[in-house]
């Protein structure tokens, strides 16, 4: 082993593109689950076929033509999420977050008594969450088969040692920091600290493994929309969307020595974060056909979103030993740009509205992940490999959702569901990731004033994919569990 006998930190180079893109953030970026205001929320958001509610311009902006006046809402909401991990233990760890879930307003342009002809026309701002992505995780277990060191030993291999932060910079400062060395006798193969590289026909693990995950952010989109109303018969509507990515993604994985020390190593702590701020344009169309006064029918196509996104990255490694050695490395930042394309998607509905007493819709929405492409922005770098990589491990995914509200009075009571089906690959470690929503909500409405309260639950199970190696993989089972708590305040005014 080769020792040093004071604390050592040296900045070392990476490459750019290195911690770059992956099919899961073209996913992270490409999935939406429609917030929205409290009616529409605690309705499940099935609202393509429904309209009449100002969340409708980012799904259906047909929507908007079904209004006879001019509206402004605004909604708060609760956001808590809870993460159960299943690693060698059961650890959970949650957050609350405070946000802004929607605001809005429809202006009515033209609005005629008629009942044939252009009868009304509106515009429509709203701001919509469309994806809330805070998370806190805690994974923590005893391995006896693996280490990441393990991992980095893998993907070093190939590579002299000069030639590891050119390549594989986050394994350079494993390397750096005396968790993997070259095998005896060899110059490009690997072996980490736990098997004495290469020194021992065994491995020593035992170690505990800690790792902290933090995630913080979302997507959101700015709607801009024009709607009409055509005889009373068929509503139209189109939206300029202009949606914002923001999000922040760290961990920490901490690994400490059992019982047995291999040479002296006590633990070692890596560092992973990265930042990423865009926005992106998408065009929408819809359309609502009424051909009953219970019936509604409706239709909406979603252009693909085309981001630009900058990402920021950086990574360190802290390691110690039991004579009181410590060695300190990091990268340097990189900071890069690139081009992300999401899916089209078609959506269809159907509402029935029984007499003014209650309602009840229902939406169809098809979206294929895996035509989701990368592409540079000027640097020239080729993302076919990346791109093959989103259609070998993404798929075409089917979401479903249905919603209900009666009325007594002055007083609606509401219930929701929602199912986004699969979309990875069906070889993929997580190809029976899918998410499904309840929702409850009640409201109150007078002639001008309306205030309405909705609570959404969401559930997944996934596996988290700590690392992988010839020596064992680590992976965590995890149950996610999203509660959402949404008020509306709006106000009616123009008749």
């Amino acid at each position: 082993m080769k020792k040093i006998s004071f604390i050592l930190i040296i900045v070392l180079s990476s490459i750019t593109g290195l911690f770059a893109q992956d099919f899961d953030d073209a996913l992270r970026y490409s999935q939406v689950f429609y917030g929205g205001t409290a009616r529409f929320m605690s309705m499940g958001g099935a609202f393509t076929a429904l309209g009449g509610d100002v969340s409708t311009l980012s799904q259906n902006p047909a929507g908007l033509g079904v209004f006879r006046s001019s509206e402004v809402s605004v909604t708060p909401q609760l956001f808590h999420i809870r993460t159960t991990s299943d690693f060698k233990g059961i650890n959970t760890d949650y957050l609350y977050n405070f946000n802004l879930n929607q605001a809005g307003l429809v202006a009515n342009i033209i609005n005629k008594n008629g009942e044939s002809g252009l009868v009304s026309l509106n515009f429509g701002y709203t701001y919509t969450m469309k994806s809330n992505l805070n998370q806190n995780g805690l994974i923590k277990g005893v391995s006896n088969n693996s280490s990441m060191a393990d991992y980095w030993a893998d993907i070093s291999t190939g590579y002299y040692k000069d030639q590891l932060y050119e390549n594989v910079a986050d394994a350079d400062l494993a390397y750096w920091a005396g968790l993997i060395d070259t095998l005896p006798g060899y110059d490009r193969d690997y072996g980490s600290i736990f098997w004495y590289y290469g020194d021992s026909a065994f491995a020593d693990y035992g170690q505990t493994i800690r790792r902290l995950i933090s995630t913080d952010g979302s997507t959101s989109e700015h709607s801009f929309s024009i709607g009409g109303n055509y005889s009373n018969k068929f509503y139209f509507g189109m939206t300029l969307g202009v949606s914002r990515i923001y999000y922040i993604s760290h961990y920490e994985h901490l690994e400490t020595a059992g019982e047995i020390t291999p040479y002296g190593f006590d633990d070692f702590n890596y560092v992973l974060h990265y930042e990423n701020t865009g926005t992106g344009f998408t065009a929408k169309l819809g359309g609502i056909y009424k051909p009953t006064e219970a019936i509604r029918i409706g239709l909406a196509l979603h252009s693909p979103t085309l981001y630009r996104i900058n990402e920021y990255v950086y990574d360190n490694i802290t390691s110690s030993f039991t004579d009181g050695e410590k060695r300190e490395y990091e990268n340097n930042p990189s900071r890069y740009s690139y081009a992300l394309t999401t899916p089209f998607r078609a959506l269809a509905g159907v509402a029935v509205q029984i007499k003014k007493i209650a309602l009840i819709s229902a939406d169809y929405e098809y979206v294929d992940y895996a035509s989701a492409k990368f592409s540079e922005t000027g640097d020239g770098y080729d993302y076919s490999e990346k791109n093959q990589a989103i259609q070998n491990n993404l798929r075409s995914a089917s979401n479903f959702r249905i919603g209900a509200e009666m009325r007594y009075n002055n007083l609606y009571l509401r219930g929701g569901y929602g199912y986004y089906g699969k979309s990875f690959a069906r070889d993929d470690i997580n190809k029976d990731l899918d998410y499904n929503t309840f929702s409850v909500g009640t409201g109150f409405r007078e002639q001008n004033v309306f205030v309405d309260f909705g609570f959404t639950r969401q559930i997944n199970s996934r596996k988290y994919v700590l690392y992988q190696s010839s020596a064992g993989d680590a992976i965590s089972n995890m149950s996610i569990g999203r509660n959402m708590f949404t008020l509306t305040f709006g106000y009616k005014f123009g008749y």
